[in-house]
């Protein structure tokens, strides 16, 4: 499947609103930032261990929203459906041409 910090990333990007305001600052930090488990617990002044077990849980409700809603399964689907119908269109310029935008705008949907 995907690499385990862009599903992360991609899982943020979908649910991230349904987190509370600590796990998505620690998220934040620890993917979107490269931060390390010991520089955000500096910085939040608490322990490495606090911070590692907030971001396994907020990992795991991330996880679990996925697995109920599967928005993000979802989106890679229509992701690959669209790659495949602009592909099968390189013999069709003009019609490509035509179908394009709506392809993308379908894929931005989310």
């Amino acid at each position: 499947m995907l690499e385990q910090t862009t599903e992360m990333n991609l899982l943020y990007d979908f649910y991230g609103l349904l987190l509370t305001e600590r796990q998505r600052t620690l998220l934040e930090l620890y993917y979107h930032d490269d931060w390390s488990l010991g520089e955000i617990a500096e910085h939040q002044g608490v322990s490495r261990q606090a911070v590692f077990e907030a971001i396994k849980r907020a990992q795991a409700t991330l996880t679990d929203l996925e697995e109920k809603l599967g928005l993000l399964q979802k989106h890679l689907k229509r992701q690959k459906i669209a790659e495949e119908l602009l592909q099968r269109l390189e013999e069709m310029p003009e019609a490509r041409a035509i179908v394009k935008p709506f392809v993308s705008e379908l894929v931005d949907i989310d």
